[in-house]
């Protein structure tokens, strides 16, 4: 133990002496290995966070897909939407499902706007990141 700690400790006993008895002062005095294992098991939770892939990169117009992916710290139930990139904006997608007990998820695609689609899954406050699919 550092000097200045002993002089803490020794400084609660005496009072605690003072005011009441030795019950007193060791109540007062706190454990030092369980303050220590306290500060240490507080760990930051997790962030919330979603994978996202294409079953295909490139289909006809509306031919079906499917986008599946795994959800981080987000609980089972939580619906995920599927966002297409229209200019510097991510618009909602007619695709939501929700998260199922092993933190995964799949849905159907249709696509008809030809080109490349600029797609992601947001939901439980995380977004995936950006993936392309082309449609032919």
């Amino acid at each position: 133990m550092n000097r200045a700690y002993r002089l803490a400790i020794s400084g609660v006993l005496t009072a605690g002496l003072v005011a009441g008895g030795a019950a007193t002062a060791f109540a007062a005095a706190p454990a030092p290995a369980a303050a220590h294992k306290a500060v240490a098991a507080a760990k930051p939770a997790p962030k919330p966070a979603l994978t996202a892939q294409a079953s295909a990169q490139a289909v006809k117009a509306w031919q079906e897909f499917r986008v599946t992916g795994k959800a981080t710290a987000i609980k089972p139930g939580t619906t995920v939407t599927l966002q297409q990139q229209k200019g510097t904006k991510w618009t909602a997608l007619p695709a939501k499902v929700t998260v199922n007990k092993n933190s995964t998820y799949s849905m159907r695609v249709k696509l008809g706007i030809k080109g490349k689609n600029t797609l992601r899954v947001a939901g439980g406050g995380a977004v995936s990141a950006p993936f392309v699919v082309t449609v032919r």
